[in-house]
């Protein structure tokens, strides 16, 4: 397949190109900057239509769009939170708007979106059936999934790819994790309590691929496992895989005067299931926590066992 993708710089943007290509597909990446080669595409995604004219494109089968400035990488002012929506909402539009110009456009359009749907559930569980939370992140994707649904009215198969928390060190919430941990500076958020609802990226490249092989699926899809823990359960596994204790804890109030308006999503607690992909058959290669920290960091699944003592 010949598949265009926003947002192939980024965590979960470089590992997808990396998928996509290692399984044979020919992978066109839309860059905001002038291309570098054969394999990039300038786009604006402040444009109306992208600045992509209705041949840009001509021949794509598919095309993922993950393109989004990052949730938690400063805090939350005004004007980030401007930048947080824009570049979902209005991109998504853009992009959608320069398919829908096409004469054949694609046929399938992975439009990214987040967990953030469903808001603070106090730990409820909710799947893909579940309506919009309430609170800035379930407001921005409610309006982020709301921009790509005109695809659909061209005839493109629309997913939208409500994504968890992604493990990776090279990024992300465990990658800022990391550091203190190591240190031995490791600590639950908050009461502890809340749901953390998660996926390794190992598990959505491959799903990335499985949804673009399964035509009979569309609509929103649940990226996370079926095994969410809570924070403390979280603090304790990351602890035992890197060896290090765990004692400390960070008090709510504390974590909104450090972070702003982020400690909101950090706080917030659901249980998300992926109800379509369980459906659907997919298997998940680490669904297990303690499994899935131990092969994305390179460590044992299990601790070592203790010294006898000499006396």
């Amino acid at each position: 397949m010949k598949i265009a993708i926003t947002g192939s710089s980024g965590l979960i943007g470089s590992a997808v190109v990396r998928s996509l290509s290692e399984n044979g597909h020919d992978v066109i990446r839309l860059v905001r900057q002038a291309p570098a080669n054969s394999g990039q595409l300038a786009w604006d995604p402040l444009a109306v239509d992208g600045g992509l004219s209705p041949q840009a494109l001509a021949g794509t089968d598919a095309v993922v769009h993950l393109a989004g400035a990052g949730i938690a990488d400063r805090r939350w002012t005004r004007a980030y939170r401007a930048q947080i929506r824009d570049s979902r909402v209005l991109g998504t539009r853009a992009l959608v708007t320069a398919l829908r110009s096409m004469d054949r456009p694609p046929s399938v359009l992975l439009s990214g979106s987040a967990i953030g749907w469903y808001g603070n559930l106090g730990g409820a569980e909710a799947d893909e059936s579940a309506p919009c939370g309430q609170g800035f992140l379930a407001g921005v994707v409610r309006d982020w999934e709301a921009s790509a649904r005109p695809a659909a009215l061209s005839g493109i198969r629309l997913v939208t790819l409500r994504t968890g928390i992604v493990l990776s060190p090279s990024g992300g919430v465990l990658g800022r994790m990391l550091t203190p941990f190591r240190f031995g500076l490791g600590a639950k958020l908050g009461g502890g309590s809340q749901i953390m609802s998660w996926i390794t990226l190992a598990d959505l490249t491959s799903i990335v691929g499985f949804l673009l092989s399964h035509p009979e699926i569309s609509g929103p899809v649940n990226l996370t496992t079926p095994n969410p823990v809570s924070n403390a359960e979280f603090t304790s596994a990351l602890a035992a895989a890197l060896h290090r204790p765990a004692l400390l804890a960070l008090p709510a109030p504390m974590l909104r005067l450090a972070l702003g308006g982020v400690s909101s999503d950090i706080l917030s607690s659901a249980r998300v299931m992926p109800r379509v992909l369980m459906a659907a058959g997919y298997r998940f290669e680490l669904p297990s926590l303690r499994e899935a920290l131990a092969a994305v960091l390179g460590t044992p699944s299990q601790p070592p066992e203790p010294v006898p003592s000499s006396t």
